[in-house]
């Protein structure tokens, strides 16, 4: 009976063209889980459900499925977010106007899936795209920014928008396997958290009219380098049917067993436990414990420097790290490659990233100006970086010469070059976002994120981020479509782009995304060699 209403219901605003705000209700929107049923809402015809718990654990254990619940449980609102090792106390007023944040509320127990759908219990299979959000391996969450928000995704491709939160930092990546079998896995508790959200889809997506059998995983930044990450590991193999990865190439080494072992052995001697009083950490004040892991990494990266060990960046971080068993492949090793062979993947950056915020030069700028500008970077090789620049980008002003990301398109570049030298693997597409946000006069570019509203179609949603103009709106109906496709069938073409040729390392095919898109082979070449 419950089904027919909601069937009804969904029918009766449709074919009225009704457009009711929200449809909430004891009775509205009731599916199963394995653990118990759920209660979400409709909105504008799409059912959604939020804080659905896919996973539980203690404190640097494994998940485990989560405590069933009897009754219907309410599931209207996201749940908690991971904690953060440096909790936000202050932001950049102009910056969080432009990202508009939503910082959410922590707790450690925050394995949580979100689930935007057009229909329930229908029987059909749509193809499920699985979200996962960036803010590397130390920060982020589902509901971080606006753009999240699967709604009109799910609305406008007829699909299955799944997004989650998990553990990270020190609660997701401290290496306790040396103190006991219980803490085995430690080491990539976030990832296994990861693994199991997705074995949730798998068993429970049906009755959210998703197809278990068709996922996508797609996710950008840290949430990109996440999805490589699932790529590499074995016992996720066949959850998932597809990749994207936004922005997330990155091709530092994960660190070794030895190595996250000494910084385990680091945090407990900060914290005063022996082996035998291992147990305790799991009663330690989350920030008591933060502050340990700060000082373990620190101390540990300093040792591996004074060794002549390479330590890359700032320093050492928490992440994923190569321990023989969850992660037994570096990412980018053939070992890797060959895993996910089977695996279509979608991969690309924005054309500036992170350079808006690197003090570029000012508007009206000289060529001499600039020149000299750039030897400060470049020295030497100034007149070499000039030369890739504007072969790269033709229309260069001097005042943008400094403006073109060298950091994220590198490692997809790489990226696309190995996986599509696999014999008999499956397809890749690259693209690179060039379209360039107008707000704050043009100053933000084509910055880190610019792209994720226009994947989800969610323009109206991030008008601080995009403008909301009608360039944007045009822009987003065609990204959103290229994901849908590419969701659905593996392949992100569709009448409204220019033919999206598969890439490889000889025709390096790269889809331009901006007001007029292009396909183009690579124009960067020159200007990689140089700054690598």
């Amino acid at each position: 009976m419950k089904k027919t209403i909601i069937a009804l219901s969904l029918a009766l605003s449709t074919c009225l063209g009704v457009n009711a705000q929200i449809q909430t209700g004891e009775n509205v929107a009731v599916t199963s889980t394995d653990a118990g049923k759920v209660r979400g809402y409709i909105h504008n015809n799409i059912v959604t459900y939020k804080g659905i718990p896919y996973a539980e654990a203690k404190r640097f254990e494994a998940p485990q499925k989560p405590k069933a619940w009897s009754g219907i449980r309410s599931s209207l609102s996201y749940g908690p977010v991971a904690p953060l090792v440096d909790p936000t106390t202050s932001v950049m007023d102009e910056g969080e106007f432009v990202f508009n944040h939503s910082w959410g509320f922590t707790n450690e127990d925050c394995m949580r899936v979100n689930v935007w759908t057009p229909g329930i219990n229908d029987g059909k299979k749509r193809p499920v795209l699985f979200w996962i959000h960036g803010g590397g391996f130390t920060a982020g969450s589902s509901q971080e920014l606006p753009s999240y928000d699967g709604e009109n995704l799910a609305k406008k491709g007829d699909v299955v928008v799944v997004s989650i939160n998990h553990r990270l930092n020190i609660l997701g990546y401290l290496d306790l396997s040396a103190y006991g079998e219980k803490y085995k896995q430690s080491a990539n508790l976030s990832v296994l958290d990861m693994k199991a959200a997705l074995e949730w889809v798998k068993t429970n997506i049906s009755n959210f009219g998703g197809d278990p059998n068709n996922v996508t995983i797609f996710g950008q930044s840290g949430g990109g380098a996440k999805v490589n990450t699932l790529m590499a590991m074995p016992s996720a193999k066949g959850l998932f049917h597809k990749a994207v990865n936004q922005s997330g190439a990155f091709r530092t080494a994960m660190l070794d067993k030895a190595t996250t072992q000494s910084i385990g052995a680091e945090v407990m001697k900060e914290l005063g436990l022996s082996a035998d009083k291992v147990d305790e950490i799991q009663k330690i004040p989350f920030q008591t414990l933060s502050d340990a892991g700060k000082k373990a990494l620190k101390t540990i990266a300093d040792k591996m420097k004074a060794e002549g060990k390479p330590v890359i960046g700032f320093g050492l971080s928490w992440g994923p790290s190569n321990d023989g068993e969850v992660l037994p492949y570096q990412l980018f090793s053939n070992e890797a490659f060959e895993l996910s062979k089977n695996v279509p993947l979608m991969i690309g950056t924005t054309v500036n990233e992170f350079m808006p915020f690197r003090g570029g030069l000012p508007k009206g700028t000289t060529q001499e100006q600039a020149v000299e500008a750039i030897k400060k970077t470049y020295g030497d090789k100034t007149d070499a970086y000039i030369a890739a620049i504007k072969k790269a980008y033709p229309n260069v002003k001097p005042a943008e010469l400094l403006d073109y990301d060298v950091n994220f398109r590198p490692g997809a570049v790489v990226q696309a070059n190995q996986k599509s030298a696999l014999t008999g693997g499956s397809p890749v597409y690259m693209y690179l976002f060039d379209w360039q946000s107008p707000v704050m006069d043009g100053k933000y570019k084509a910055v880190h994120c610019i792209e994720i509203p226009f994947v989800f179609n969610n323009i109206a949603r991030c008008e601080e981020m995009t403008g909301g103009n009608k360039d944007a709106y045009i822009l987003a109906d065609k990204m959103s479509q290229s994901w849908i496709n590419f969701a659905k069938t593996g392949n992100p073409n569709h009448k409204d782009l220019p033919k999206w040729d598969t890439y490889n390392s000889s025709n390096t095919a790269t889809m331009h995304f901006d007001n007029t898109c292009t396909m183009k082979p690579q124009m960067d070449k020159e200007l990689f060699e140089l700054v690598k």
